[in-house]
């Protein structure tokens, strides 16, 4: 026989047990509720969706080369948009079809804005076209047009159609340094191991193929500074360990 306090011991222990799957219950109703609150604050409500005011875009580069209306167009399209459920990969491919467009990066702004940075193609070259000029980044994009060569920019003349040859030349031209880049003001080239370069001071020089053009460029220093340089009209470093200049 079954003593009343066993009976009553018994019983408290149910309840407990009772309560404690109740307690169970009703924190992950509630974890539960929180996060189907969160989910809907998250990607459905207008808490953190896109404001269309709150578009940043930042251009590096050349401002001139980069559409910016037409970038910050593409992201107010998405406005109203929970900032959650923005693609932003899906986001930066359309950014980087822009025209003039050669990086960019998108990210969200907490709680309603985006920043959008992109590096404009800068132009590096002009080639004659159509009695124009295009305008060429270092990797062969046209980025602009312009009926006259634009100062600063060296005209290039290789064979139409060579993509090679033109290949090789800008390649050289992205291979200088600033200083040294500021001097040229046409680049040519036959093939693509035949670069020459023209100097603001008339001098030319003879690169040959787009090779060891750091060390070109170290050699080249070094003969246009020598005091000997006074009257050298051309300077050969198609082969860099034997320059030859020629006055």
């Amino acid at each position: 026989m079954v003593s009343t306090g066993s009976a009553a011991r018994f019983a408290e222990r149910i309840a407990m047990r009772r309560r404690i799957r109740r307690d169970r219950a009703l924190v992950w109703s509630g974890v539960a509720l929180a996060v189907v609150v969160l989910g809907w604050l998250l990607l459905w409500s207008p808490v953190f969706a896109l404001d269309a005011g709150e578009v940043t875009v930042r251009v590096e580069g050349d401002q001139a080369v980069v559409d910016a209306a037409a970038v910050e167009a593409l992201l107010t399209d998405q406005a109203g948009t929970p900032l959650p459920r923005l693609d932003t990969v899906g986001l930066r491919r359309e950014v980087l079809d822009v025209p003039g467009v050669r990086a960019a990066s998108v990210t969200r702004a907490w709680p309603h804005g985006l920043l959008v940075t992109v590096v404009a193609r800068d132009p590096v070259a002009a080639v004659p076209e159509n009695g124009g000029f295009a305008l060429l980044d270092a990797d062969g994009v046209q980025v602009g047009r312009s009926d006259a060569a634009p100062e600063g920019l060296p005209v290039v003349d290789v064979p139409v159609g060579d993509a090679l040859s033109l290949t090789a030349v800008l390649l050289v031209l992205q291979s200088l340094p600033d200083e040294l880049a500021a001097q040229v003001v046409g680049a040519s080239a036959q093939n693509q191991d035949a670069v020459q370069l023209t100097l603001a001071d008339g001098a030319e020089v003879e690169w040959g193929s787009a090779d060891q053009s750091a060390l070109k460029v170290a050699v080249l220093t070094t003969l246009r500074s020598s005091p000997q340089s006074a009257g050298v009209r051309v300077y050969d470093v198609s082969a860099p360990t034997l320059p030859i200049t020629r006055s």
